[in-house]
């Protein structure tokens, strides 16, 4: 495929994206309207405001929640980060805004204006919104790649389109930074300081690729180098700014503060600007400015004549350009005092990046995102090391038509399929795992080269403080058999999501014997791949640290224990999302110490890998009929 081809169809496919994510807001109110619409998770009706304060670089903090105090937000996809739309019910004003907090009781919108209403007691609806200024910032990226000419861009476009192979310059001796990094660690951070143009970091599943990224990090910021540090997702560039402030260095946080922890918000570009007195004093000078203008443009005495009047309106407009450059310089200073800029691929502005030129682009969790975003940060990058895992959480796509174009497939999963090994290494050290949770996806993933650290390999439950040892804990892995036992599958009424009652009530049955063997419920995840499973797991649970969430909820972290609820039961053999197995690696691959399956045998293995999955729990001991579960 030509350049101008590839870029075109890459256009397309968002084009596609595009249409079909309007498309499922669409069918999801439709078929919900007059009903309950927050089934969609799409949503949430009938909330008040519960305070209003300034914060976050000047915009406001809406918190909403449900009228009873009491009354629980239903289980929804509006996440911290999310775009979303705040209207009155029925009257029809609205306000464009960011998720910044929510719990179970309460949800916390960002607005750059405050929410002026008539009807001081009006409901609102918070509506998940499309993220146009992303999908704008993608196409222009795409555009200027495509055309680029005799620059480092299309240096760099001609690379990863394959046309030209990366270059490596000879290895040079160095001291790590970091004294604890493992073999191969230290094999991928000399290997990607190695490379002129493009170097891949494969990382599974808790072999500590955001420590060995941290490293080549600090070790070009040793070289006097700049860096952007990247990755798709805002918990995963925290993740990333986190670990390097800790080490220490000069680093900048770039987007909407509310899409940042809040512990990390004072190291954003935002609230330093917000900070900064020269900026303060611009903005000063910027209130006069409006007042000078205003009063210039008001019914005066005779006294001030028409001249006089001019001359304010000149003077306003220069109170206000001194202002604009005050703030300006401000903003450059900031920027050119921090050596690592971390951000969104699609957060970058160029407004605020301007003409500088990074050293080293940087992307974590490169796996995940869609091709288009990752050119984005390519546009100020001189070259490329991109991090992250392409048999765990593929780019999230929701067209049907773009994912069977390729929509679905990363850079980094192009790249490793076109250039191979010459361009990455993988890490084969885990520290989350006990040995037993480890081996199968070791095995189906990755060559069977994981080997879990010492200091994890035979870890239990019973190690921890507090926790009884007993035929429950004393094991890593444990499978229950749902099959024969009528632990049928039912459609959601009124949705197309399915979920299994009688999975979920086994669910929270190994909770309540997990807590009463002394395990902390905030040690608890429960994951399944169903969105009416998540509600009906939330509503039957009464332990609220006990986390309840999707695979994707899940992808980067880890808990003590994960119990996995599959859900699917069915004669027909139907196993739906489940086929879908980099999902599941990553469902598997995040306890740390206890593993609990629950799953119909007889549904499931008519798909292979689950054939391999339960013949693997058999071997190991951790097979289990439900017919041995006691009330």
């Amino acid at each position: 495929m030509s350049t101008t081809d590839h870029f075109e169809h890459l256009m397309r496919l968002m084009a596609l994206e595009a249409k079909a994510e309007e498309e499922q807001l669409v069918a999801a109110m439709q078929r919900y309207r007059g009903k309950n619409e927050e089934r969609t998770g799409n949503c949430l009706l009938r909330l008040v405001i519960r305070d209003e304060v300034a914060g976050l670089g000047g915009r406001v903090l809406v918190t909403l929640a449900k009228r009873n105090q009491q009354e629980e937000l239903p289980w929804h996809r509006l996440g911290v980060g999310t775009p979303v739309l705040l209207s009155t019910e029925g009257a029809g004003e609205s306000w464009r805004g960011v998720v910044s907090q929510q719990n179970r009781l309460t949800i916390q919108v960002a607005l750059n204006d405050w929410p002026e209403m008539e009807d001081e007691r009006a409901t609102f609806r918070l509506d998940l919104s499309s993220d146009e200024v992303a999908r704008q910032r993608q196409r222009q990226a795409l555009e200027r790649a495509q055309i680029a000419r005799g620059d480092r861009l299309a240096e760099l476009r001609d690379i990863l389109l394959g046309q030209q192979s990366p270059l490596f310059n000879r290895p040079e001796s160095f001291t790590f930074l970091n004294s604890h990094l493992d073999e191969s660690q230290r094999q991928a951070v000399d290997f990607a300081l190695t490379a002129q143009d493009l170097a891949i970091v494969h990382g599974p599943p808790g072999t500590g690729k955001t420590t060995a990224l941290v490293e080549i990090i600090r070790q070009a910021v040793q070289r006097g180098e700049t860096v952007l540090a990247c990755a798709p997702s805002n918990m995963a560039v925290d993740n990333l700014f986190e670990k390097l402030l800790a080490a220490g260095e000069k680093v900048l946080r770039l987007g909407h503060p509310a899409r940042v922890m809040p512990e990390l918000r004072e190291h954003t570009l935002d609230l330093l600007v917000e900070n900064n007195p020269d900026v303060r004093q611009a903005r000063k000078l910027a209130s006069e400015g409006h007042k000078l203008r205003e009063q210039a443009g008001k019914e005066t005495r005779a006294h001030v004549t028409k001249s006089d009047r001019q001359t304010m309106r000149a003077e306003a407009k220069e109170m206000l350009a001194d202002a604009r450059r005050m703030e300006e310089i401000a903003v450059e200073r900031i920027l050119d005092s921090a050596r690592v800029l971390c951000a969104t691929t699609t957060g970058l502005d160029r407004d605020i990046i301007g003409t500088r030129r990074f050293d080293l682009y940087v992307l974590d969790e490169a796996a995940q995102s869609t091709e288009p975003a990752t050119w984005i940060p390519l546009l100020w990058a001189k070259r490329l090391v991109l991090a992250g895992d392409p048999c765990q959480l593929p780019p999230t796509v929701i067209s049907l038509e773009a994912a069977a174009q390729g929509f679905n497939i990363s850079l980094m999963e192009r790249l490793m399929a076109h250039f191979g090994e010459t361009v990455s290494r993988q890490l084969t050290t885990q520290y989350r795992m006990h040995e037993d949770i480890m081996t199968f996806s070791s095995d189906e993933f990755y060559n069977s080269t994981l080997q879990a650290d010492e200091q994890v390999i035979h870890h239990l439950l019973p190690d921890l403080p507090t926790i009884v040892r007993n035929e429950l804990t004393e094991t890593a892995v444990h499978f229950i058999d749902t099959a024969g036992a009528s632990y049928d599958e039912e459609l959601e009424p009124d949705g197309e999501s399915r979920l299994n009652p009688l999975e979920a009530a086994l669910v929270v049955r190994k909770v309540t014997a997990l807590l009463a063997a002394g395990v902390k419920a905030s040690d608890i995840g429960v994951i399944t791949p169903y969105s009416a499973q998540v509600r009906f797991l939330r509503e039957e649970m009464k332990q609220p640290d006990v986390e309840i969430n999707s695979v994707d909820g899940f992808q980067g972290r880890e808990k003590e224990v994960i119990i996995i609820s599959l859900v699917r039961s069915n004669i027909e053999g139907e196993i739906g999302f489940l086929g879908d197995t980099r999902r599941m690696n990553v469902a598997l691959t995040r306890a740390r110490r206890k593993l609990i399956v629950i799953g119909d045998s007889a549904t499931i293995t008519v798909n292979s890998f689950y054939q391999r999955l339960v013949t693997y729990f058999e071997r190991i001991g951790a097979y289990h009929s439900v017919w041995e579960e006691t009330e």
